[in-house]
């Protein structure tokens, strides 16, 4: 890796002490809209109440594990660069943590996840079924909501952003086991994560009638946020930590194709990559052979590697930031770029 590149200038300002301590608290970094994702948090709970018993423990059970609300909080940070924050960007905000929380029940469903932010996944209590349909419901509440505030811009924005969503579910699904293709790893976490991100951000934009170039800077920080998002997320994944919300090696137990993964398959000597390809076409991987891998990938320092892609995503987003009004909101962005680029968990 190149020493001087975009990645590593940006990684070695996350390194400084002040920056560690502040990108630590995530909580810190929106503390300017703190009043707005307090109130934001009740409505989330309060609006997934129904008749149904077993949905509102389904959904209760996911959306109070302690998820950092970053997606929500993009909408938010947005709108509020151009004007005081409102009802609708808060409804908004909303509906993007139901969409996310949706994919999420679902995703669990189709990887046979056994937990999901360092508790129990929903599917794991209840089953796979009851999973699904919570999902939905939230799926279809998001949608109803974003009805009542009759903007069309709006709708064609998450129509478009649920579509990709469903899009990166299929590919990954149908991607071959074992495969080592970059590329295809990318476009499948744009599709799955990044492209929420932006939405997120494009939304409270558009919500505040900001500039069309502007609204499509604020998409394209979000997108590069995301990209570095789940990069270091499936990097945390081969570190052992109780910190993650993860067991160590999910990713590799449920044989997904990831960067470190990738990076190591692609540099470790032919014996080892062949060891690693028929692994992965195990009925069953065990905590010896996991043991192994993590090794390996340290060894080859496929870690270092992906959180430097993830660095040249956040110097994509910090350019984006140039650009927009300088205030609160603005600092809030730079330093939540930071923060995803450092985060532990």
């Amino acid at each position: 890796m190149i020493t001087n590149s975009p990645a590593r200038i940006v990684q070695n300002e996350v390194g400084s002490p002040e920056q560690k301590n502040l990108q630590i608290r995530p909580e810190e970094i929106l503390k300017n809209i703190g009043p707005e994702m307090d109130l934001l948090e009740k409505f989330i709970i309060h609006d997934i109440d129904t008749d149904v018993e077993l949905l509102n423990t389904v959904s209760h059970h996911i959306l109070l594990a302690g998820g950092k609300r970053l997606r929500p909080a993009l909408v938010l940070l947005a709108s509020s660069l151009f004007e005081s924050i409102g009802e609708s960007p808060l409804r908004v905000a909303q509906v993007v943590e139901y969409l996310h929380t949706a994919t999420l029940l679902h995703d669990d469903v189709v990887d046979g996840a056994e937990t999901r932010r360092a508790q129990k996944a929903a599917r794991q209590i209840w089953g796979n079924e009851a999973s699904v349909l919570s999902g939905d419901y939230l799926l279809s509440k998001a949608f109803h909501m974003l009805t009542t505030l009759r903007n069309l811009e709006l709708l064609q924005i998450m129509s478009r952003t649920t579509t990709l969503m469903a899009e990166g579910e299929i590919l990954q699904l149908t991607r071959e086991i074992g495969s080592e293709d970059e590329d295809v790893y990318l476009r499948i976490i744009y599709l799955k994560t990044a492209c929420l991100f932006g939405s997120a951000a494009q939304a409270g934009a558009v919500l505040a009638k900001a500039p069309p170039e502007l609204s499509e800077a604020l998409k394209r920080y979000g997108e590069a946020l995301g990209m570095a998002f789940q990069i270091v997320d499936d990097a945390l994944d081969y570190v052992e930590s109780p910190k993650t919300g993860k067991n160590h090696g999910t990713d590799l137990m449920e044989r997904k194709m990831t960067l470190p993964l990738i990076h190591l398959i692609h540099n470790c000597k032919a014996d080892e990559k062949s060891f690693l390809l028929d692994l992965i076409k195990e009925k069953q991987i065990g905590s010896e052979q996991l043991k192994e891998v993590t090794q390996m990938i340290l060894r080859y320092e496929s870690i270092e590697y992906s959180l430097g892609r993830a660095g040249d995503y956040i110097a994509s987003a910090l350019q984006e930031t140039e650009q927009l009004p300088q205030g609160p909101a603005r600092d809030s962005l730079e330093k939540l770029a930071r923060y995803v680029l450092s985060r532990s968990h």
